[in-house]
């Protein structure tokens, strides 16, 4: 699929603000309703544009405590250990690496002692070999 100049501005249209409607997108683009809704069902069909979401401003929400953390693990238990962890509550992003670690992930939790207790039942899955926290102090750009 080629993505043009026109599917660019709409995309990042909706990375600024995934709410607006196919009226305001064709106001900003200075465009007609129509031509930018089939626009958009294209980008989702061919799965350009994966999915809408909501960012939540974690400290509003109860998770005092953020952390980035690494993971290493036995090479063959690699990505059955990342679907694992994706199934926890407290880990909101799960992606296999090369460098430091073999998988990074971004666990939340409403202090220190929920994100020890969250790290310590990772631990116990059979193959992780090594658990390295970093926590956040504040995120600049979403």
């Amino acid at each position: 699929m080629t993505i043009d100049e026109f599917d660019m501005k709409i995309i990042r249209e909706l990375q600024r603000d995934g709410s607006l409607s196919y009226s305001d997108l064709a106001r900003i683009l200075n465009q007609n309703e129509s031509t930018v809704r089939k626009r958009v069902l294209t980008l989702r069909e061919r799965g350009v544009i994966k999915k809408f979401t909501v960012i939540v401003d974690n400290l509003k929400v109860g998770y005092n405590t953020v952390a980035v953390v690494g993971f290493d693990t036995e090479p063959g238990l690699l990505l059955e250990i990342a679907q694992r962890l994706a199934e926890f509550e407290e880990v909101r992003y799960v992606a296999t690496s090369t460098g430091d670690h073999m998988i990074m992930a971004e666990v939340w939790a409403r202090d220190g002692k929920e994100l020890s207790q969250v790290l310590s039942k990772i631990g116990s899955i059979e193959g992780v070999r090594k658990i390295c926290p970093s926590i956040l102090l504040e995120k600049i750009k979403e």
